[in-house]
């Protein structure tokens, strides 16, 4: 085996939250409410192409969360049968995949599509003496000769795009009416008609729009990447399309992460505060009230310095860069978690003050039924739609409060690409003649996507769990 796998913490906490996604989903469909609320939101179209744009950015950041350390070819003096020696640079499946993004740095920066260098340079004439000028760059558009238009090239190169796009989603089509035809012996025509129509129980239509769309996006940066830095290159001349897929996996990272760490401490706290009560739920409520009175700002800021500290001056901790990376990032993760659990809190509580008077539960605890029979089949069902709705909602802030810290200093290692630090670093370029405004609009365009996504298929979750909107209808 030619690399050597490496299981980051951050690599294990998202494959545990895909089972716990796994399991929460094997749960609802044998719910019949779950199952009944996930169909008022399939049958949205906006929800339902959110929810492939997001599975879009997920399976990015999947692959890029498969890590591993590639091995170092043998040097002249080894021998063939040799220990095998392995890099200590940790790379991603995402990274192997992108590899002439990653590998094809120019000196500094060029725009989208350009053939020359953003900035001029002197060099020497044949005829001697020396010139400023736009050099060539060493990979974008070096195919093209001299005189040949790069929109012509880019043309030609798109021509067979649509082909794939069109192959993946007919055959999505043709799953979508074998499940849409309502016997066996209904007619592949008339389930093809109302697919189009939209006039099936699953937006089955947005979807194969948005499939479309992403494939076909997909299909040409699979022919144009190679050859043309499709978004430019920022000042050390890295491709934005690259440094743009990489911080998809931070996002998702602190957005889920972050969530998985702090919905324990909301959920058994403010349970345990609404049904307890007594000094129980004074405690508790003193507890959160102490930390909504210090700005969240300043205590991120705290610990995050703290986490640095501790990280700098214990280096044999980690044995590569890209763990000391996790590491902050984790420790992020682990901040945003603790600072962030109080809202979600305070709604469990007063949602579980209201259940506890009902009659279900003083029949159960007249029965002589445990608290904690009670509080696992009585009060947890019945706030889990407030946990999925608080869930959906917190994602897109929290993803955008990486941003926010990341632009002040205070947020992932600079070693570590995220949207934050990509901001961060295009602030500066901002203030050059000519603007250098690719390197902002990318990470600003791909944040906005997945922030948009996360609200609107949000807002669908929350119409459908929530009783109170089912009751004003």
């Amino acid at each position: 085996m030619n690399f050597q796998p490496v299981l980051l913490p951050t690599d294990l906490l998202i494959f545990l939250l895909m089972a716990c996604a796994a399991f929460f989903a094997f749960q609802a469909s044998r719910h019949a409410p779950s199952r009944e609320a996930w169909r008022r939101v399939g049958r949205q179209p906006v929800a339902m192409a959110s929810a492939v744009v997001l599975l879009v950015f997920a399976v990015i950041g999947f692959l890029d969360s498969l890590h591993y350390r590639p091995q170092l070819p043998p040097g002249q003096n080894e021998q063939a049968d040799a220990k095998a020696i392995y890099s200590s640079e940790v790379l991603s499946a995402l990274d192997a995949l992108l590899e002439p993004l990653r590998i094809q740095m120019e000196k500094t920066y060029s725009a989208p599509f350009a053939r020359n260098s953003f900035q001029r340079e002197t060099v020497e004439l044949p005829g001697g003496g020396q010139a400023r000028v736009y050099p060539r760059l060493g990979y974008g558009a070096r195919h093209l000769q001299e005189g040949e238009k790069a929109w012509r090239d880019i043309a030609r190169r798109l021509i067979w795009t649509p082909f794939p796009a069109l192959a993946i989603t007919g055959l999505l089509l043709i799953i979508a009416a074998a499940r849409a035809r309502r016997h066996p012996s209904a007619g592949w025509q008339d389930a093809l008609q109302r697919i189009l129509a939209g006039r099936t129980e699953f937006a089955w239509r947005s979807v194969l729009a948005v499939v479309f769309l992403a494939s076909l996006l997909i299909a040409a940066g699979v022919a144009l990447a190679p050859h043309y830095h499709m978004l430019g290159t920022d000042k050390v001349g890295q491709d934005v399309l690259y440094l743009s897929l990489k911080s998809i996996r931070t996002g998702l990272v602190i957005g889920t992460l972050t969530t998985l760490i702090m919905l324990p401490f909301a959920a058994a706290l403010g349970i345990a505060a609404g049904y307890l009560g007594g000094w129980v739920d004074d405690a508790i409520q003193y507890l959160y009230t102490v930390l909504n009175s210090i700005p969240s700002v300043l205590l991120i800021a705290a610990s995050v310095l703290m986490i640095q500290v501790a990280i700098d001056t214990h280096p044999q901790w980690f044995d590569t860069a890209a763990q000391r990376s996790d590491a902050r990032l984790l420790a992020l993760c682990v901040i945003l978690g603790m600072t962030s659990w109080t809202g979600l809190c305070r709604l469990l509580r007063g949602e579980t003050l209201k259940l506890r008077e009902l009659e279900y539960v003083q029949a159960a605890r007249s029965f002589g039924a445990s608290t904690a029979q009670i509080l696992r089949r009585h009060i947890l069902p019945n706030v889990m739609h407030i946990v999925l709705i608080t869930v959906a909602l917190d994602f897109s802030s929290l993803v955008l409060a990486e941003a926010v810290l990341s632009y002040v200093g205070i947020g992932v290692d600079p070693g570590t690409v995220s949207f934050g630090t990509m901001i961060n670093a295009a602030r500066a370029e901002l203030a050059r003649e000519p603007v250098v405004w690719w390197s902002l609009a990318a990470a600003f365009g791909f944040m906005l996507t997945m922030v948009l996504a996360a609200n609107l298929l949000a807002d669908a979750v929350r119409d459908a769990f929530d009783p109170r909107r089912q009751m004003a209808r």
